[in-house]
């Protein structure tokens, strides 16, 4: 049985008809609020909801920029709010998130933020001493500003000022312009001197609690919190002062007193001409600082005649640009502000022509053949849409959705296929001759992998494609990319019109629609993704590297890698038993229990009672991590601090076996999750568990590794991996002689630059020397400096550059690639790896000095990291590939960054890691050799080398 949806006005087993699922583009009003917005109050006890106004009323919505961004600074911690480049960025989220919040609860036609100039103002020339006193600006708030104005620009929020005057008078002329047209104006500002604009047309959104909380002030509302109305405000001001412009009170008069006295007498200007009919201490006062009073009065009263380049009509709310947007939020991730501002700034859909076109057939038992016969052969590339769950090398299909070129679409219930359907459906999409599109492809062939329907022919994975195009961006969520590339939206309905198909009496077809509707979203997109790859250059690294290596990792993850189970409960026991003793020590030396692992109680005793030297200040008081405690025990040689460590250690040992132990499936075997979007260098990451953690530094941390054994029907775990893959690959990228040189020796590598660069014979390089020298080589390529340098070995900052400068004066091919490395990168706007793999670095011409210092040294980091994930990938396609084309029963199970885990089956050991070493040390031909180092053992541990 077929059933086809249809148009909005037919039936639902009416005729096939295009289908449209239509979108956002920009933003030039809001809909229905969806994110958490500003608690917006009344000083009254009856909360007042947002003014009223016409759909033909103008409404002009004014900020003062300046003021919002620092109530946004010290609203947020900064220790919470910073980019992986060490940018802070707390001012700059909590104004975007205010403005995005205003924005949607307001719904302004016309909007502006208002700047305060650098120059003077008409008030310094009136005042010398106006606004002095005022601290240095915070050195974490330096820069946001420039960010802010960034997110302005991208959402199409003019900014405004003028030479010579504040930010308020900027506003307080266009509010009163505005309101003369006729419009309705909102203020947002933490500046009560705007309280004086508020008239029937004017209201004022005032900052109350940080930037989420905001009272709304009428007339009404002036009134009743301050007995005055707005225009009597100033009057009230002036009495009052103000610290923060250094503008005086008058001694012993507070705001009771000053708002009787302007109560008392209507204005100011009355209440000076009667100033000596006020009695006692507070009337002398007043006399004795009249001329202050009415110089505050005259700095208090807002200009409403700025000279301006703009007027109201012309803020007109404009779309915002959707990909400016995108690049910065992906440079300051804003991951979750970015889906909050698309969730309450979507406008109105385009026409429907520029929806996602589908004909959309639900196919029957029996059907599939002939759809895929009619669509999806040889037809140009199909969109794949798999809806269900996946996991730990597994997966449940629960419905597949296909598009095909031209607007057919079909939509298929696993659980109805016929025997006909099974072998129709698995040879279409294990043909590698059919190209497929798809999103996160992985999961969905893991899933169908369990129904015997292997797949293939997978020309594009937009998340993998916009991986490789934004690798800065956190989240590569397909809705986000057909927004950000296609200028669609697949919020909408599912169904047309909101009509609401079934199918024999369920509500199936609402998911069958959304479902083709994303498969048709995936194969545009696909097309969009690669033609940005190869304006990138990066479509080879997608179709050589990136999409073979997506059936690799399916492979691995349901392969999984065997445990001990009863070695990690024995483990658990034993580090829960550690954990408690060594709890038991801290207490009996403090003379009293504690949580070890309160960073509150730790302060308490750590700094106030032990009265140790203070580590880097904190929100709620100096850190206690594990590095701060390390620098305490160099600093101090009280007991506790080893006491502490030894903690730390032995219980992050027990929340690793603790969180393996629930990982084991029914054969026992734990399997992860291998993600290629998440590092920006290239790297794999592992997840759930993370089995790319697995201590190994430490004779304790390699007792987990003994837990990983190898399974049951196989011989032996086979370990390999690339010896010092990375100082190769600095060798190879730099020319350096010496260090090729190094290389080629036979001595070892360390001990080898060490000797050359302090000219010293190799014999006489002593251990430490060597310590520093590979700290050093390493650090370098990270673009360590004389100072980290130093912090790492524990020497000082001098001698360190001492270090440093020997280095580079008998490697100076190194030094001459690291600064080349960032100049370039500087110009390009980004660095590569040696297969092109590029990361890019806006941050490298930023004015902030670190955002700069942070980009350079990803740029350092960057080419040399990237290049070694590059090389292990290509190393792990070609062992696949050579075990299935030799017919081995041994398989890849794990990578750890530049190491390969294999299961070896019985008899293949020798074949396999011949076959290992030749992929692998031929994965990539350089200036200096691969070297790769093998071991064999019944454990993880016992296979190290």
């Amino acid at each position: 049985m077929s059933v086809t949806t249809s148009s909005p006005t037919s039936s639902p087993s009416g005729s096939r008809s295009a289908a449209s699922a239509t979108g956002a583009t920009g933003a030039t009003g809001a809909t229905a609020a969806t994110a958490a917005g500003p608690a917006v109050s009344s000083p009254s006890p009856a909360p007042s909801s947002p003014a009223k106004s016409t759909p033909a009323t103008p409404r002009l919505l004014l900020l003062d920029g300046h003021s919002l961004a620092y109530r946004a600074f010290y609203a947020l911690p900064v220790e919470n709010f910073s980019t992986t480049t060490g940018q802070p960025t707390n001012a700059v989220y909590g104004f975007t998130s205010m403005l995005i919040n205003v924005l949607r609860d307001e719904r302004p036609t016309h909007v502006a933020v208002a700047w305060d100039l650098p120059t003077p103002t008409f008030r310094h020339t009136q005042y010398a001493e106006y606004k002095a006193g005022r601290g240095e600006t915070p050195a974490d708030f330096v820069g946001q500003v420039s960010l802010i104005h960034q997110v302005c620009d991208a959402l199409a929020v003019p900014g405004v000022s003028a030479p010579g005057y504040e930010a308020d008078d900027v506003i307080a002329t266009l509010a009163t312009l505005g309101a003369a047209e006729g419009m309705d104006v909102l203020v947002v500002t933490g500046d009560r001197d705007a309280l004086q604009l508020v008239d029937e047309r004017v209201t004022v959104l005032m900052t109350r609690k940080g930037i989420s909380d905001m009272v709304r002030f009428t007339p009404d509302e002036v009134q009743a919190k301050y007995g005055l109305s707005p225009v009597q405000y100033p009057d009230f001001a002036a009495l009052r002062g103000d610290p923060s412009d250094n503008l005086p009170s008058v001694p012993g008069v507070g705001e009771k007193t000053a708002t009787k006295w302007i109560q008392q007498f209507g204005s100011l200007a009355e209440l000076v001409d009667h100033a000596d009919e006020i009695g006692g201490k507070t009337g002398a006062s007043l006399r004795a600082h009249l001329s202050e009073v009415i110089r505050n009065r005259s700095l208090t009263e807002l200009s409403r005649d700025v000279p301006l380049d703009v007027v109201p009509a012309g803020l007109r709310m404009r779309p915002w640009d959707r990909e400016a947007v995108h690049q910065l939020f992906d440079t300051l991730q804003f991951r979750v502000l970015r889906e909050r501002l698309y969730a309450a700034l979507a406008i109105a859909p385009p026409p429907a022509d520029e929806g996602f076109e589908i004909e959309l057939t639900v196919l029957g038992p029996g059907e599939v053949a002939r759809w895929l016969a009619e669509h999806a052969h040889r037809v140009g590339r199909t969109g794949l849409h798999a809806r269900g769950t996946w996991g730990r090398g597994t997966g449940v299909l629960a419905g597949l959705a296909l598009a095909a070129a031209g607007g057919a679409a079909a939509w298929i219930d696993p659980t109805l296929l016929t025997p006909a359907d099974v072998a129709a459906l698995g040879a279409w999409l294990a043909d590698p001759n059919q190209p497929k599109a798809a999103h996160d492809v992985k999961g969905p062939m893991l899933a169908l992998t369990e129904l015997d329907l292997p797949l293939a022919g997978v020309t594009s994975d937009t998340a993998l494609a916009a991986y490789l195009a934004l690798p800065g961006q956190r989240s590569f969520d397909l809705a986000d990319l057909v927004a950000r590339y296609l200028h669609r939206d697949l919020s909408a309905d599912p169904v047309p019109g909101g009509q609401q198909l079934t199918l024999d009496g369920s509500g199936e077809a609402d998911q069958a629609h959304a479902d083709a509707v994303r498969a048709r979203a995936c194969l545009e997109l696909a097309d969009a993704l690669d033609a940005d790859l190869e304006r990138r250059s990066a479509a080879t690294l997608l179709r050589d590297i990136e999409l073979p290596l997506v059936t690799v990792l399916a492979g691995m993850e349901r392969a999984g890698i065997a445990v001990d189970s009863e070695h990690l409960t024995e483990l658990q026991k034993h580090y829960g038993g550690e954990v408690s003793a060594v709890a038991a020590q801290a207490h009996e030396i403090v003379g009293r229990p504690f949580n070890l692992g309160s960073p509150k109680q730790l302060q308490q005793i750590l700094f106030d009672e032990l009265g140790l030297p203070k580590t880097k200040k904190i929100k709620t008081g100096y850190t206690t991590d594990a590095d701060a405690l390390a620098w305490l025990a160099v600093q101090s040689d009280h007991p506790l601090l080893p006491v502490l460590l030894r903690h730390r250690d032995v219980a992050r040992l027990k929340t690793v076996v603790d969180s393996l132990i629930p990982m084991i499936d029914d054969i026992g075997r734990i399997h992860t999750t291998f993600n290629q979007t998440i590092a920006a260098t290239g790297r794999l990451s592992s997840a759930d568990p993370n089995l790319q953690n697995i201590p190994i530094r430490t004779a304790e941390g390699r007792q987990i590794r003994r837990a990983f054994v190898v399974g049951a029907g196989y011989e032996t775990l086979l370990t390999a991996d690339y010896s010092q893959i990375e100082m190769r690959i600095m060798a190879h990228l730099s020319g350096d002689e010496g260090l090729i040189e190094a290389f080629g020796s036979g001595e070892d590598l360390h001990t080898f630059v060490a000797a050359e660069a302090f000219g010293l014979p190799v014999s006489e390089v002593d251990p430490e020397l060597r310590r520093r020298i590979k700290a050093m080589s390493y650090g370098l390529a990270y673009g360590l400096s004389a100072f980290g340098l130093a912090g790492q070995l524990g020497i000082a900052p001098d001698e360190a550059r001492e270090h440093m400068d020997a280095y580079f004066a008998r490697f100076g091919g190194v030094r001459d690639f690291l600064r080349g490395v960032v100049e370039r990168a500087r110009k390009d706007g980004y660095t590569e790896t040696i297969l092109g793999r590029r990361r890019y670095l806006p941050d490298l011409t930023s004015d902030n000095s670190q955002r700069r210092q942070m980009a350079e040294r990803m740029a350092l980091n960057a080419p040399i990291q990237g290049s070694a994930a590059d090389i292990i990938k290509i190393a792990m396609l070609g062992v696949d590939r050579a075990l299935c084309a030799g017919g081995y029963a041994s398989r890849l199970l794990l990578q750890v960054h530049d190491e390969l885990v294999l299961e070896i089956a019985p008899g293949e050991h020798d074949a396999v890691e011949r076959l290992v070493r030749a992929e692998m040390t031929s994965a990539y031909t350089m200036s200096v050799p691969l070297d790769v180092s093998v071991g064999a053992g019944c454990t993880w541990d016992d296979a190290a080398h």
